[in-house]
């Protein structure tokens, strides 16, 4: 038989009555309550009421949070134990976000335990003690810096590209590339062919829809020293971020930038203002690929020239104009210009939208896609 710790509130009041020489027909009196309701009160099949909790502080001069109390301490002495698997979820529901990797297939949901041993093969980790920002894990690595919602996008592309098979990586090749990558930048629906030419280089490329809160745009990331993978996240969802993130990572990549190995990784975290520039708060490798994105998107020393003479006044004529002689899509040209003044608001209608066409072709996790992968 199932014994507890605390009795109920009756085993009091009854040893109050006695103090007082009391009777239940003496109390039922007092509470002009039936004498029935007060033996059950006493009885401990029924439990205190806040109504019943002030009719007693009355008759006994004493706060009704004294009987609230006792009934609340009896009530919790007989509740259940918890789920164990509760303290575990929430655990890891607290630093990741679970629930969405569970909702967008890179976790499956199922009992606790289940949860964290997927939880320890996500991160390639032996204990669950290792993963970055649970406890105290026992490996730092650059990781430990990035936001949990980071972490897990950062892992999941990593996850990802170790499944994809691409030819071995020819740094030349990538060069070359980025002469046939600019005859896709007029038409947008061009850009379904970027997978493909960057895989023909050795470059493992994907795209993994953002993490609420994560803020990122874009990595740069070697499986090892012969395997670079670029991972975009499309949390724009816009011409100009599109290109000029991809040939930001692009740079990164041939530069060798974070190839040392995959947690020396450069997450790019909202490459835009201030941090898509080259001022002197940016790092010497973002300054390099901001500078060679820019200059991509729309030759710099033409853009420096075009905005000196026309700001403050820049007419969708000149942006069309231009963008014909450098052969861009005049949203690439509004988006140079918004990044040199600062006025947001310009031409906007011609950041146009590529998401469905970058989905094309290309290896993609998000937006109701999962990639197959055994975890």
């Amino acid at each position: 038989m199932e014994t507890h710790s605390v009795p109920p509130p009756g085993h009091f009041i009854r040893e109050e009555l006695e103090a007082r020489g009391w009777s239940q027909r003496d109390l039922a009196y007092i509470l002009g309550t039936p004498e029935q309701a007060v033996n059950m009160l006493l009885s401990g099949k029924r439990g205190i009421s806040p109504d019943m909790a002030k009719a007693l502080a009355e008759a006994f001069g004493v706060p009704a949070e004294f009987f609230m109390n006792l009934q609340k301490a009896h009530d919790l002495s007989r509740a259940r134990e918890p789920d164990p698997g509760v303290s575990k979820r929430a655990r890891l529901q607290s630093v990741y976000p679970v629930r969405e990797m569970i909702k967008r297939g890179w976790l499956e949901d199922g009992d606790a335990d289940l949860l964290e041993a997927q939880m320890v093969r996500f991160f390639g980790r032996n204990r669950i003690e290792d993963i970055p920002h649970l406890a105290h894990a026992a490996k730092k690595t650059n990781y430990e810096d990035l936001p949990p919602a980071q972490v897990a996008w950062l892992y999941r592309v990593i996850q990802i590209a170790s499944s994809m098979v691409v030819p071995a990586y020819s740094e030349a090749r990538l060069r070359a590339a980025l002469g046939q990558l600019q005859q896709f930048m007029v038409d947008p629906e061009e850009i379904r062919h970027v997978p493909r030419l960057l895989a023909e280089c050795g470059v493992r490329f994907l795209i993994v829809e953002h993490l609420p809160q994560s803020k990122i745009d874009g990595v740069c990331l070697w499986l090892d020293k012969k395997r670079p993978v670029i991972g975009m996240s499309l949390r724009h969802d816009r011409i100009d971020n599109y290109w000029f993130v991809l040939r930001h990572e692009i740079e990164h990549v041939l530069r060798k930038h974070g190839q040392s190995s995959p947690t020396q990784a450069v997450v790019d975290v909202e490459l835009e203002g201030d941090r898509a520039g080259t001022g002197p708060d940016i790092s010497k490798e973002e300054r390099e690929a901001n500078a060679a994105a820019s200059d991509f998107c729309a030759s710099g020393e033409r853009m420096d020239s075009f905005v000196a003479r026309k700001d403050p006044y820049f007419s969708e004529r000149d942006i069309l104009g231009l963008a014909r002689v450098l052969e861009r899509h005049p949203g690439l040209i509004v988006g140079q210009v918004q990044v040199r003044t600062g006025r947001w608001e310009l031409l906007r209608k011609y950041l146009v939208k590529v998401r469905k066409f970058a989905m094309e072709g290309g290896v993609i996790d998000g937006w109701g896609q999962t990639v197959p992968i055994e975890i």
